[in-house]
């Protein structure tokens, strides 16, 4: 039986060393692989370059490593709920390359899936595929470091001519991710908003390092109900149940 099981987060992610490039799971607050992170955090590592959806909020998430100067460089889709990701950025203390979200997703799968490129509609006659997105500012206003352009091409879709524009998949040295349950196998289920870029993130790392809340033994999960086959995961470390947190709580108004 291969047993992929580890004692601890802090022993799964000790041999991640500064300046590797992590996918991250997580879709706002929901699925973050919090206690990998609050791990990769006391054991100091720092210049990361992180590829996730969001860089979570100020005090909690990868807003942590955020806080603490650990990140170098995200690829984002979305980084609009953290003050200290917007004042490291305008500063040039932080590179950003801000991806569309289902561009994002398609790199990462791509990642794992062993395709090295894909063309799609997303980002044509835009700065997306023109270039010039800052990512990089030099602190004093002005851009240090901007997107280059992208190759773009014309295919034929139902008979009519249509751009698209390259995008290549993204491979990173190590994934963190959040599951609900998990066989010692490393057959993963998710579950809600939690299976959006948890899975993805998972192909993308070569090695995929999963803090589960429920550990069962193989065979306990029905086949069917895999949603990430253990093929892809390297490290499982099981966490029991964590704090998950809200990013804005609303409530609607009752009648009147």
């Amino acid at each position: 039986m291969i047993d992929k099981t580890w004692p601890s987060a802090a022993d799964a992610v000790a041999d991640i060393p500064d300046g590797a490039s992590l996918a991250v799971g997580g879709f706002g607050l929901s699925g973050n692989p919090i206690a990998l992170i609050e791990a990769l955090l006391a054991q100091g590592t720092h210049d990361l370059s992180v590829v996730s959806n969001n860089c979570g909020v100020d005090d909690w998430g990868l807003g942590i490593l955020l806080g603490a100067g650990r990140i170098r460089k995200m690829t984002s889709s979305y980084v609009g709920e953290n003050k200290e990701f917007e004042r490291q950025f305008l500063t040039g203390e932080l590179e950003l390359e801000l991806t569309p979200q289902g561009t994002l997703a398609e790199k990462l799968r791509a990642g794992g899936a062993g395709i090295a490129a894909f063309y799609t509609q997303t980002g044509v006659g835009t700065q997306v595929a023109e270039g010039g997105l800052p990512r990089r500012y030099d602190g004093a206003g002005g851009i240090a470091v901007a997107s280059p352009a992208k190759d773009v091409r014309s295919f034929d879709v139902r008979g009519e001519p249509r751009d698209f524009v390259l995008e290549e998949a993204i491979i990173t040295d190590f994934a963190l991710v959040h599951a609900w349950k998990g066989d010692r196998h490393g057959n993963l289920v998710f579950r809600k908003a939690a299976r959006s870029f948890n899975p993805l993130a998972a192909m993308a790392g070569r090695t995929c390092i999963v803090q589960v809340e429920h550990l069962v033994e193989p065979g306990e999960i029905d086949p069917d109900a895999v949603h990430l086959p253990g093929v892809f995961v390297h490290r499982l470390v099981e966490v029991g149940d964590v704090e998950k947190r809200i990013e804005k709580r609303t409530v609607s108004g009752g009648a009147r």
